[in-house]
């Protein structure tokens, strides 16, 4: 299953979420997003559907291995490019709002080489 940006942006959140806290339900990622609670339960469903999380009998939310594989792509890139870019002198919030919509865009080779440039020149 191909993930759109929103599913990639969930998967991120309940990633960022579990970090704070393991339990992580559907009303958590709706206050942390600011989307309706339908809105949430319809994207958990489809992500539970392709096999990105798991929903336990408690409604607890957990990502599977597919679902961290690319929560942590788009969660690394968001931090990395968030980071270069204020390094560049782009301030903290604009970067952050910036990195958001270039990390689901970005191709995996110009991705890593960013990620080069900016380990070498740290």
């Amino acid at each position: 299953m191909h993930l759109q940006e929103s599913g990639e942006m969930y998967l991120e959140t309940i990633l960022v979420l579990s970090k704070k806290n393991p339990a992580v339900r559907a009303i958590d990622i709706s206050e942390h997003m600011g989307y309706s609670k339908p809105s949430v339960s319809r994207a958990v469903g489809l992500l539970k559907n392709g096999g990105f999380i798991t929903v336990d009998k408690d409604g607890f939310i957990a990502l599977t291995e597919d679902g961290l594989a690319v929560a942590s792509k788009i969660y690394e890139r968001h931090t990395l490019l968030t980071q270069f870019l204020i390094r560049l002198g782009v301030d903290p919030d604009t970067a952050s709002e910036d990195a958001c919509k270039l990390e689901h865009a970005i191709s995996d080779t110009s991705f890593e080489a960013i990620k080069r440039y900016a380990n070498e020149n740290t």
